[in-house]
């Protein structure tokens, strides 16, 4: 059942977009056969009024009638330019994560039901929200601390928006495996891998004490840091559907003239911004992975507090020296050192040439050191890479996803502030340092040290892994002499599943069939 409610929400979501025209909007002239036959029957049933918009309206539209979760799927296949191609992903990051509000005595529910106490113990004042998203809102509320009143914002989890997400998330997954089915070629994308990442992001975003603790994390990594912070946590007000912080009161980035009003240094805050992001990016591997300019303010001293840290992003070790490697050979120039370090990392198949990958990393980065400052795009070199690599095999790197969506915002809001911005001479000190002091003497002296204790724990394993050995050998040498076998009940497990799915799967098609045969009778 789950299959089949998962196609029928596919349905609705077609439906939806054909309906507001987004279909139409798509370029589909050049397309061949049965795909442009479909495109003009898309256009022949958008609704007149949406003629009228452009594109981007249209999509706004349709995803305002699919609700929070095709907002949350639109930005994340916004930092995906090279599945939904780059002009629909200019559109996708355009799309706002803004909601209507739900009322405070619902709010009100949900914080009592989540820390067990009346929100009158827990607030001296509680007050009506003043933002709403598709996960969350937020309240003004104070509290008492050492009898002095203090401000605080109060989020609230969206009543009964779990469900609505884990519905929504089973069609995606639907979806990606029919994508992994039908279109081969798109498997290097890993579709399947890429929804579950979304999934997990969401999973984490809709559970509050988790965001708590990414503040605290990022809080303590950040103590020291010039001119970046995030607000303090409550912790006596915070559990799984409410989240109490410190009050932020600064001006929003996304103000650009009230910030040049009250005297900021519009050229610092955009520098200050990508640096802050790229130490907590090489230096921390955890670093604020949702950092559009609703969620960043600006103290009166000239600090970026950044706020809703509901997705974090993370960085092993190893990936961090690859991204440092690759940014700085984009920035010196050294296209070989960057074509080797996609070869090392393991991103491109080793069957392929080093020199003619970095000849075609020169194609992307040469031009890109030929333009004004103010033509570098972030976005455009991902885009390039795309390209680039789908030629040489390279496969979707998960772990990635969520450091490149993060890349092209901050750079975005930089150059809001700067339109000016030279995004590769801002990075340079901070990329060029972490580099000197991990890949130099120091670093190699880190990495004996990490590897002396990994061979330390290795030898205390040892007697453990002699014994696994040896039974393992024991049960190789059984079935070379009796063969592979399954226990019955084994057998008939495996049975029923293989039947289930592909009965549920059938049921699933003719469900599609059938429901677009209705919307068809229903338009005649």
């Amino acid at each position: 059942m789950t299959t089949i409610g998962a196609g029928f929400r596919l349905v609705r979501a077609g439906w939806v977009l054909v309906r507001e025209g987004v279909i139409a909007a798509l370029p589909g002239d050049q397309l061949p056969g049965v795909p442009r036959f479909a495109w003009r029957v898309a256009r022949l049933l958008a609704r007149p009024r949406s003629r009228r918009s452009g594109r981007s309206e249209r999509l706004a539209n349709a995803v305002a009638r699919l609700g929070p979760s095709y907002v949350k799927l639109g930005q994340f296949l916004a930092t995906r330019p090279d599945v939904v191609g780059n002009d629909i992903a200019v559109d996708l990051a355009m799309l706002q994560d803004k909601m209507e509000t739900f009322p405070k005595e619902e709010a009100a529910k949900l914080i009592e039901g989540s820390l067990g106490r009346p929100v009158g113990d827990l607030y001296t004042e509680f007050g009506d929200p003043v933002a709403a998203a598709s996960i969350a809102q937020v309240h003004p509320a104070e509290v008492l601390r050492d009898g002095v009143p203090a401000k605080v914002a109060v989020k609230v989890i969206r009543p009964g928006v779990r469900r609505r997400f884990h519905q929504d998330l089973q069609s995606y997954f639907l979806a990606a495996r029919l994508q992994e089915k039908y279109f081969p070629s798109t498997r290097r994308l890993r579709p399947v891998e890429v929804t579950e990442t979304l999934a997990q992001t969401t999973r984490i975003e809709m559970d509050l004490r988790l965001e708590a603790a990414a503040l605290s994390i990022l809080a303590e990594n950040t103590a020291d840091d010039p001119g970046f912070r995030v607000p303090l946590v409550d912790w006596e007000r915070t559990g799984g559907d409410v989240l109490t912080m410190e009050w932020i009161d600064g001006i929003k980035m996304s103000d650009v003239e009230a910030l040049r009003a009250a005297g900021h240094d519009l050229k610092a805050i955009a520098a200050n911004l990508v640096q802050s992001f790229l130490r907590h990016t090489l230096r921390d591997g955890f670093f604020h992975a949702d950092m559009h300019p609703g969620n960043l303010f600006v103290d009166a001293d000239g600090t970026i507090v950044a706020v809703d840290l509901g997705i974090s992003g993370r960085l092993g070790k190893k990936e961090r020296r690859f991204l440092a490697e690759i940014l700085y050979g984009f920035i010196t120039r050294d296209y070989t050192r960057v074509a080797e370090v996609h070869f090392e990392a393991g991103y491109v198949p080793s069957r392929h040439d080093v020199s003619a990958f970095a000849q075609a990393i020169r194609a992307i980065g040469e031009p890109i050191h030929g333009q004004p400052a103010e033509t570098i795009s972030m976005a455009r070199l991902l885009t390039l890479l795309f390209e680039v690599t789908e030629l040489f095999d390279m496969e979707t790197r998960t772990e990635l996803v969520l450091l490149q969506k993060t890349m092209v915002v901050v750079e975005g809001v930089a150059r809001t502030l700067d339109p000016a911005f030279n995004m590769w001479k801002t990075a340079e000190p901070v990329v060029g340092g972490w580099i000197a002091g991990n890949l130099g003497p120091r670093g190699m002296m880190a990495d004996a040290r990490d590897g002396v204790h990994a061979l330390m724990a290795l030898a205390r394993q040892a007697p453990d892994l002699a014994a696994r050995t040896e039974r393992l050998s024991r049960e190789i040498d059984a079935m070379a002499e009796h063969g592979l076998r399954f226990d019955p009940e084994t057998a008939k497990a495996i049975g029923k599943a293989e039947a289930r799915h592909t009965r549920s799967g059938r049921i699933a098609l003719w469900v599609i069939a059938l429901t677009l045969i209705w919307i068809a009778w229903q338009i005649g």
